[in-house]
């Protein structure tokens, strides 16, 4: 390309810089002041160009109608944003945060089947600006009028910003409250509203960041997912908290994109590299060198501790007697399951799902719970399972037998590579490097058509004969019950207890001569391991490996079921498993808009049951047996 179409690609980036900005700056707005990492930002962006969409179609017939209902979209979704503060969010700012994004994951699956309920299925495309449609020529090539207002947008909108939180009152108490929020609650500042003005501004910019996209962009139910990863990666590049560092992020990655499309296909030393499609993922690898070597971030700070915080968990203990006979007639029930299929043909079917799910569940919570690490990239290595075990069979001629044994060690393997990096950090900086890995490993198998099969994966991957039918499902139970009893006495050994102590005060762990990052890799690979066999068992059991099983959605997923389960409970990933692939199948039967009622349900949970289902189950029992261990001492005084 010419240095004129070059010139033409950066103005094309500061375009899309500016959109990007709009929704980062709302997502760090939120995250700064309430510490929610918030999962449903995306959905805000969303519904804005949708609402944006059908306001336009009834006042756009003039610029000032254009431009007024995009204004208007806007302050409606951040309406809306207000009243999700009010009736949920503050509800459970003193639940642990993984819970509040549990909460924020909820609401996307209801946000988006409302839009597929209002609008339908099918992309809305809108108008363009009156005034504003055709192109101008720069250089020798056309470039659209209206991007050239929405390069204008960013610095307008970062400037507005900064007057705001730098030169009023509202302003400082939203920067003095991103630095001690407790402090400026004993001053006498009402929190509650000013939590709710704060959320309502990020959902407010969120909107206006898609309303703004309606004549580039047509309105459709992907793009809450699709927008929410590049907000993550801006607001983590820039620094938490920070606009100035959102709006540099957003130019940098917006220019990375435009300049991997302007170089094309490159031949260099005889070997072509296609750049365009780096376009998927080349966000996630500038973000995991920022925090490789500054790890808050270009413009952040060390992210304080924050003080509410759930309470320091209780240590595990081992299962009572009754706990145990209670298990062993569980595993008996899942064991008869098809020598019922006659009765039940599904139940075998759904079974071996969760067994898959519970085990993938587990892994994850194993450096969560014990270790304290979150992870949005888990996905990761249940893909390098699957994908190891599709590939040895098919392309390396392996064995059945062997594809299975060498697979979870290739998942350790990348699970060693990539928790070598994240061990060095800590709290949503790690997770957002997780996130940027598995994105990383998800864009490798997607685009590798050549290797992988790219977006169509693979079919084919069928167990040997004598593991089929009803042997694979007996063999995939004795696995899953094995790897779980596996797990169990590691967190009972004593690298499990010096795990615990590094996740609960790394600086005593390291005092007494734990080496606390060593324990924490180790801890990344033994749940990569495990992971990738939860990524066998389902690509046999599926016949297929495809690349959404490594997408971000499945990492979601398990945090979901580590979640809903409970985090405290060694039991609690596998209920969590159980209940969210049980729910999920059941909704699928039962209506067309199942992800609302299924989000309603983890709503549901997250308000009655913030300690997860069998985490609420475990202390209730806990309470039943002290009041008797009472009633018992009383009788013999």
């Amino acid at each position: 390309m010419d240095l004129s179409g070059f010139i033409v690609q950066i103005l094309n980036g500061f375009a899309e810089a500016s959109s990007l900005f709009l929704v980062a700056a709302g997502l760090s707005l939120i995250f700064g002041v309430t510490r929610i990492v918030n999962f449903a930002h995306g959905s805000l962006y969303m519904l804005g160009i949708y609402v944006a969409y059908s306001i336009v179609q009834e006042l756009g017939n003039s610029a000032f109608g254009f431009w007024f209902s995009l204004l208007l979209a806007a302050l409606a979704i951040g309406v809306l944003g207000a009243l999700v503060e009010i009736v949920l969010l503050r509800r459970i700012y003193r639940a642990p945060e993984l819970f509040q994004l549990l909460a924020t994951f909820a609401l996307v699956l209801i946000f988006r089947d409302a839009a597929l309920f209002i609008w339908g299925p099918q992309d809305l495309l809108g108008p363009i600006a009156p005034g504003l449609d055709g192109s101008i020529k720069i250089l020798g090539h056309y470039f659209p009028k209206y991007d050239l207002v929405l390069i204008l947008i960013g610095p307008v909108v970062l400037g507005l910003l900064w007057l705001l939180l730098t030169r009023t009152r509202w302003g400082t108490l939203v920067r003095a409250a991103t630095q001690d929020r407790e402090m400026l609650g004993a001053l006498g500042v009402n929190q509650a509203w000013l939590f709710t003005a704060v959320f309502a501004l990020g959902a407010f910019l969120a909107a206006l960041g898609g309303a703004v996209q309606i004549p580039r962009l047509p309105a459709n139910l992907t793009l809450d997912l699709g927008v929410i990863g590049d907000a993550f990666v801006i607001v983590v590049v820039g620094g938490m908290g920070s606009i100035p560092g959102a709006y540099v992020a957003a130019l940098i990655i917006a220019e990375l994109k435009a300049m991997c499309i302007a170089l094309g296909t490159v031949s260099l030393f005889g070997v072509e590299f296609d750049f365009p499609r780096l376009t998927l993922v080349v966000e996630f690898i500038f973000m995991a060198l920022v925090l490789v070597f500054r790890p808050w971030g270009l413009f952040g700070k060390e992210a304080s501790v924050s003080r509410n915080s759930a309470p320091i968990e209780a240590p595990y203990r081992p299962a009572t007697a009754p706990f145990k006979w209670f298990i062993a007639v569980v595993i008996a029930a899942v064991a008869a399951l098809p020598l019922m299929s006659e009765w039940l043909p599904y139940a075998p079917v759904l079974a071996l799902d969760i067994m898959v799910a519970a085990l993938f569940a587990l892994s994850l919570h194993f450096i969560m719970g014990p270790g304290g690490m979150h992870s949005f990239g888990h996905a990761a290595y249940y893909g390098l399972g699957a994908y190891g075990a599709a590939l040895l069979l098919k392309s390396a001629a392996f064995s059945m037998g062997w594809s299975m044994a060498i697979a979870p060690i290739i998942a350790g393997f990348g699970a060693l590579i990539f928790g070598w990096f994240c061990v060095r950090l800590a709290g949503v900086y790690l997770a957002m490097l997780t996130l940027a890995f598995g994105q990383i490993v998800w864009s490798v198998i997607y685009q590798w058509d050549s290797f992988t099969g790219g977006s169509n994966g693979m079919i084919g991957i069928w167990p040997a004969e004598w593991l089929s039918g009803d042997a694979y499902y007996y063999f995939a139970f004795a696995i899953v019950i094995i790897s779980a009893i596996v797990l169990r006495r590691l967190l009972f050994s004593p690298f499990g207890y010096a795990l615990r102590a590094a996740r609960d005060s790394g600086l005593r762990a390291d005092a007494l001569g734990i080496n606390v990052k060593r324990v924490q890799l180790v801890a990344f690979v033994i749940a990569g391991v495990f992971a990738g066999l939860a990524g066998v068992l389902y690509v046999f059991s599926k016949g297929s490996a495809s690349p959404e099983i490594i997408w971000v959605g499945k990492s979601v997923d398990g945090l979901v079921m580590v979640l809903l389960g409970g985090i405290q409970t060694l039991i609690g990933p596998i209920v969590g498993a159980a209940t969210f692939q049980f729910l999920q199948d059941y909704f699928m039967g039962i209506t067309d808009y199942w992800l609302a009622l299924f989000g309603g349900v983890i709503l549901l949970i997250v308000l009655v049951f913030p300690q997860g289902v069998a985490g609420y189950f475990k202390e209730f029992f806990d309470y039943r047996a002290a009041k008797r261990n009472q009633a018992l001492a009383a009788s013999k005084e």
